[in-house]
Parts: C-alpha cells; sequence; structure tokens
C-alpha cells in the first residue's frame, strides 16, 4: 500500500471510530424515519455500487508529491474542522436531519464561520483525499454534498421551527458550507 493510502485510510478509520464512540454522549433524540432515511438508502447504495464497480480501488493513483502533500493538508484540516465543531456542539450533536428533544442553538466557535461546519470538514477531507490519491474521489465528494446540501436544508427547517426568533438572524449573517461564499 502506498504511504499516502495508508495515511488517509488510518486517518478515516480513527475519525469515524471516534465519531461512533462520540455518538453514544449525545443527548436523546428522534430520527426522521421516512424521507430521510430512503435518502440515506439511496446513497448508501449508490456507495456499494460505486465501490463495487471498482471507482475507488487504487487504479492511477497520484504521484505527484506536491499534490500527494496539499491533499493531506487539506484531508487533515477538513478532518480537524469537523471534530473541532463536533466537540463544540457537544451533546446537541445529532445524526443528520434528526432532531434533539431539548436543542439548543449552537452559533459560537466553527458555527461562528459556517452553519454547518461538520459537513465542511468532511467535505474538505474527501476533496483531499481527491487530491491526493484518484480524482475518482471527487465522486464521494459530489454524492456528498448533495446528500449535506440536502441535510442541511431539513435540518435548518427544523432549526427556523425550533428557534423563530433566533435562527433566521443567524442564517441572515452566516453561510451554509463555505465562509463568504455558500
Amino acid at each position: 500500500m502506498h504511504a499516502v493510502e495508508l495515511v488517509l485510510a488510518i486517518g478515516w478509520a480513527a475519525f469515524w471510530i471516534y465519531w461512533l464512540v462520540a455518538a453514544f454522549s449525545t443527548k436523546r433524540g428522534r430520527v426522521a424515519w421516512s424521507r430521510e432515511l430512503r435518502i440515506r438508502a439511496v446513497i448508501a447504495v449508490l456507495a456499494i455500487v460505486l465501490i463495487r464497480l471498482g471507482a475507488f480501488r487504487n487504479h492511477d493513483l497520484n504521484s505527484d508529491p506536491w499534490r500527494a502533500w496539499v491533499g493531506l493538508v487539506l484531508f487533515a484540516n477538513g478532518l480537524a474542522f469537523a471534530i473541532w465543531a463536533r466537540r463544540h456542539i457537544g451533546r446537541n450533536w445529532g445524526s443528520p436531519m434528526s432532531q434533539k428533544t431539548e436543542p439548543e442553538l449552537v452559533i459560537s466557535g466553527p458555527y461562528r464561520l459556517v452553519r454547518h461546519p461538520i459537513y465542511s470538514g468532511i467535505l474538505v477531507a474527501t476533496i483531499g483525499t481527491a487530491v491526493a490519491l484518484n480524482w475518482s474521489w471527487l465522486i464521494a465528494a459530489a454524492l456528498a454534498g448533495v446528500y449535506f446540501v440536502y441535510s442541511a436544508i431539513v435540518e435548518e427547517h427544523n432549526l427556523t421551527d425550533h428557534f423563530p426568533a433566533t435562527y433566521p438572524a443567524y442564517k441572515h449573517t452566516t453561510k451554509m458550507l463555505l465562509p463568504f461564499i455558500f
């Protein structure tokens, strides 16, 4: 296995293990099981199909050391940003589109920069993986991006319902995923 592949594989594995362990310390909530579950299932099936078709097998690996370093920097910064956001939101975190029984609006830390910093960080890390390894990973970034934008829209609707006096003002002053842009 190529050294960059190994670093990325270990990094992603450590990130998702941390994510699963941290999920046990969240507030109770309820997951919207209808339309959102179907969307998650479609994305999971697409990912499995792409993997089975070999879209992410290590053929045509990047051999440019500069591109590998740029990709690793994007990857590390993306995961660090997502972890910072996850730690900052604390027990209020939930799976995409879930609703907490006693929600709190968090607008400090990374949430001052963007409304959905966890999604932003994971997307940057995925783009970093594409830059470092293989452009095929941009397919995964695009799929995740579509899912995250959809999730963000659903979550923002729920947050507006829960915080009608404060969330619209926060939404007006902060971008969704990319500071100053989107």
